[in-house]
């Protein structure tokens, strides 16, 4: 990120416009669960989001399916998730049995966040930007936020970050990791949706095939920008197909002029797999054209922020169980290629192999809880762990559980009044967590 050649003093009185016992930055997965499940507490609870919708890489950023919600014998993300993932699912017909790989229509999902958020009581304030935080010992008074209404502030005595580059808890003095041993971030994809396609087609004799097409857009020399033969879709209506490929690597997420490159860049994308796609699937894609690219980059990996314990490749390998887990994941490593892989021909999910039916691994509390912060929990793709087992965590239903735990711990540690959230009561937690649904494996710690 360029550095600022100067700097302007600025001294301004800033409004307060409310005050809250927990306040939630980021209306991602993460973000809507943790919100929904402090009000259902009976805490004061506000939704701070950037966008105008919520829902992050689901709606805005048109990502096109969600990652499987079953241990391949039953669904595991259970909760707040799998009343989002099951309203979800009814928005799509064509995949209404399923519990893995289903699509996603984006429009129907904006709406069930938006209900599972007010109706369960919390405030949602949209198109306003984090700005910084009013932070003395660790502790957060308030965030510093931007919207038409200029500058202000919230106070709470809870807050959850749920931003994925881990904005607030940053700010508020964290330490953090980013990328793997060498700083590479995985590469990040701008999604789109193609439009007026051949569904019969597509549904039948492309859907899973879609390999050999891949290939030869990536080696077509006119359609430069497409790189790699990353291709991952789903259809999202009934003329519809909804996009997941191509990568833009080593993109800093925290860098405000490289992701609007990006963004140009991934629309451009967009066209060129549009067009590739016409001339070499033209049975499913012959007539498409690009109907929509995402309002949010696809940003896979950014800060990591340092927990009291941070999830390793280890735990996956080890199927491990921890006796203050708040949900399980069994996802499989999902590290995309950097760069550097991609220029050695690595792999590096290819180092894990996926689970068998049935085995998941825990995600404990202590991944939630920053270490330094008193009032401060992390939700999503940012709690703590390694590059590696990132992979699995990162993905839209790991975010639904880790959101809702933390939204729960939250109003827990405001009702009690708890100096720190590092005193959270784990087993009254767990209990919270498990009336509502949760899967844990505490028994066998």
């Amino acid at each position: 990120m360029n550095k600022p050649s100067e700097t302007i003093a600025l001294e301004q009185s800033v409004p307060v416009r409310g005050e809250y016992d927990v306040i939630i930055v980021g209306g991602g997965p993460s973000g809507c669960t943790a919100a929904a499940a402090s009000a259902r507490e009976g805490k004061h609870t506000l939704l701070i989001e950037s966008t105008a919708a919520l829902g992050g890489m689901g709606t805005m950023g048109l990502i096109p399916g969600w990652c499987p919600f079953s241990d391949q014998e039953k669904i595991i993300y259970r909760g707040l998730a799998e009343v989002v993932f099951r309203k979800s699912r009814a928005a799509l017909p064509h995949d209404s049995e399923r519990v893995d790989w289903v699509g996603i229509n984006a429009e129907a999902l904006k709406r069930i966040y938006d209900d599972l958020v007010t109706s369960a009581g919390a405030k949602v304030l949209f198109q306003t930007t984090l700005c910084g935080v009013f932070e003395e010992n660790g502790r957060v008074s308030a965030v510093l936020v931007a919207n038409k209404s200029g500058l202000s502030a919230y106070k709470a005595r809870v807050f959850v970050d749920c931003t994925g580059d881990a904005d607030l808890a940053v700010e508020a003095g964290a330490r953090y990791e980013s990328g793997d041993g060498d700083g590479l971030v995985q590469p990040s994809t701008h999604c789109f949706v193609l439009g007026n396609t051949d569904m019969y087609a597509y549904l039948f004799k492309l859907r899973w095939k879609l390999g050999g097409p891949a290939k030869q857009l990536r080696d077509d020399p006119e359609l430069d920008l497409i790189t790699d033969n990353f291709i991952c879709t789903d259809a999202v209506s009934p003329d519809a197909v909804g996009f997941n490929a191509g990568h833009i690597y080593e993109l800093d997420s925290g860098d405000p002029e490289a992701v609007s490159a990006a963004l140009i860049r991934g629309r451009k994308m967009a066209e060129q797999f549009c067009k590739g796609l016409r001339k070499y699937a033209p049975e499913a894609f012959g007539s498409a054209y690009v109907a929509q690219t995402g309002g949010l980059m696809g940003v896979r990996e950014s800060r990591r922020v340092l927990c009291d314990y941070n999830l390793t490749a280890e735990d996956y390998v080890a199927r491990r169980s921890f006796p203050d887990e708040i949900g399980r994941s069994s996802y499989c490593v999902d590290t995309h290629p950097t760069s550097r892989d991609r220029e050695k021909g690595v792999e590096p999910s290819d180092r894990y192999e996926p689970y068998k039916a049935g085995e998941s691994f825990g995600i404990p509390y202590r991944c939630l809880s920053p270490v330094g912060l008193a009032n401060v929990l992390v939700a999503g793709r940012c709690i703590g762990s390694d590059h590696a087992v990132n992979g699995s965590v990162r993905v839209m239903p790991p975010c639904l559980v880790t959101g809702e735990a933390a939204g729960a711990a939250a109003a827990q540690a405001a009702a009690m009044e708890l100096p720190d959230i590092h005193q959270v009561d784990v087993s009254a937690l767990q209990e919270t967590l498990l009336r509502h649904g949760a899967y844990l494996h505490i028994d066998q710690a």
